[in-house]
């Protein structure tokens, strides 16, 4: 075979918030378990039978320590395990009135039991360690509940970027080498806390370099790599203006059988209203994804023929992407997924992980990076903005309670562990993300300020010297944020641990 024309870095960021213990309806461990279901079942075994059949380096996949521990806790394990079982029960309700859509729903409810069934039953940590150890996957690591990193104080930040390292060390056996940072959330200098805590990669998105995604690059004086997401290659799926996933032959997100709960439509038109939507086909929805897979395929190569031949030598496009589009949002994603990665290589493409890229020399000259995340205007203004403030405000006073709070000490002190997790809990970016799109904001402006609440509650008793009130106010809280068991509030006194 002759020399790839350039190298194929695909990246997937998985992610969602604690949801354990709050709330099922309309928000909370529903979100949790349809991704799952939906998503992170069917792609995982995307990458399993590709695996099986000896294929390596087929794709860099973030998973944040806040979902990891999820998707290895035991009430989420059977709470998914249940909600399997009740997919399986309303595609049997629905056969009287819809047998079609009944019977596929059967089917995929089935197949998703056995996988689960077969491979998750211990949690996601042995199956994702396993198709680690054989090659297949790069895992990124990342700060422990997703905070914004540009937003918070060094301190609170390298605490946050430690507590989700060990815990991904914990799962995996290993210690993460790549990061997917919160949101792409960076500002000048958080290279240096990535180099000091062992981080060698982390991802951009593409106009923080100004377009130039060709090759990795070394941020400032460190050795750190930033990656820049190629948006010409990524939006093909990304974009919803003309991404594929408003193709008119795939399934129709949005629009829902009510009594079942099952999706019975195809897009139809962008501008089509549910309810003169055309019945979903299965066969219509096939043909689709081999088309747009090749037309994927076909785009990839130009870009990475191109590349050559404006650098002189092969080029990198990386394309990333929530791993909860595939299958979730998109319903024929994970198809798409394998038909991509089967069709990359015979279109002499190199399909690689960052790892693998960063390995084969795809570097180029340092870059001195601006603020800049992957939000809207590609700045802060969805996490720092003014329909945000308050939320800004109040994680501004969480981490000065939580930095006011710790205390060196020769062993581990569960009160200021629980204060501590609060604290991160309470400085995820989903919050601020969720009110500035009003997307359940309601729902994240209550679960920010439980949070906050417990840190300043907590705080306030330990000032005080109350500690065994402090003690019997987390024992009635039952548990329903033992996120990371591995959590140590020391850490924010680096000479207080050898």
């Amino acid at each position: 075979m002759s020399e790839p024309v350039g190298t194929f870095c695909l990246v997937l960021h998985s992610h969602l918030p604690w949801l354990a213990h709050h709330g099922r309806w309309p928000v909370g461990e529903e979100w949790l378990y349809q991704s799952w279901s939906h998503a992170y079942l069917p792609v995982i075994d995307v990458v399993r039978r590709l695996a099986a059949e000896g294929r390596r380096e087929l794709l860099t996949l973030g998973v944040t320590p806040v979902l990891a521990a999820q998707l290895d806790d035991p009430h989420c394990l059977r709470g998914v395990h249940d909600w399997l079982g009740g997919w399986l029960l309303r595609a049997h309700g629905a056969a009287a009135r819809l047998p079609e859509l009944a019977a596929r729903e059967h089917r995929a409810a089935t197949d998703a039991l056995e996988v689960f069934e077969r491979d998750w039953r211990h949690g996601a940590s042995p199956l994702l360690r396993a198709l680690t150890d054989a090659g297949a996957l790069e895992l990124l690591g990342g700060p422990a509940t997703h905070p914004f990193g540009p937003l918070l104080q060094p301190e609170v930040r390298a605490f946050a970027l430690e507590t989700g390292l060990t815990d991904a060390a914990v799962r995996l056996g290993a210690r993460p080498a790549g990061i997917w940072a919160p949101e792409c959330g960076y500002a000048p200098g958080m290279e240096c806390g990535y180099a000091a805590a062992g981080v060698r990669r982390f991802l951009v998105d593409g106009p923080a370099l100004q377009g130039d995604t060709a090759l990795a690059r070394p941020v400032g004086d460190s050795d750190v790599l930033a990656f820049g997401r190629d948006l010409d290659v990524t939006y093909r799926v990304w974009s919803p203006r003309s991404g594929y996933p408003g193709g008119p032959d795939y399934r129709d997100f949005h629009t829902y059988d009510h009594p079942s709960g099952l999706k019975p439509a195809r897009v139809t038109g962008r501008r089509v209203p549910s309810e003169a939507k055309r019945p979903y086909d299965p066969a219509r929805a096939t043909a689709a994804v081999a088309r747009d897979a090749a037309d994927f395929v076909r785009v990839v190569r130009e870009r990475l023929v191109a590349l050559r031949e404006r650098l002189g030598r092969p080029g990198l496009t990386v394309a990333a992407f929530d791993t909860e589009l595939f299958g979730h949002w998109w319903h024929e994603g994970p198809a798409w997924l394998e038909t991509v990665l089967r069709a990359l290589p015979d279109a002499g493409v190199r399909v690689s992980t960052l790892r693998g890229a960063a390995a084969a020399g795809l570097v180029g000259e340092p870059v001195a990076l601006p603020p800049s995340s992957w939000g809207s205007g590609k700045d802060w203004r969805v996490w720092a903005g003014p329909q945000v403030a308050d939320l800004v405000a109040q994680q501004e006073g969480v981490q000065k309670a939580l930095l006011g709070a710790v205390a060196p000490g020769l062993a581990r002190d569960p009160v200021r562990d629980a204060l501590a997790t609060e604290a991160l809990l309470a400085l995820s970016s989903d919050w601020a993300f969720m009110v500035s799109k009003d997307s359940a904001a309601g729902y994240a402006r209550e679960r920010a300020a439980g949070h906050a609440a417990r840190v300043e509650e907590l705080a306030a008793l330990l000032a005080a010297g109350r500690r065994r009130a402090a003690e019997r106010r987390i024992a009635s809280w039952g548990g329903d944020d033992a996120v990371f068991g591995h959590l140590d509030a020391r850490r924010l006194l680096p000479a207080a641990l050898p």
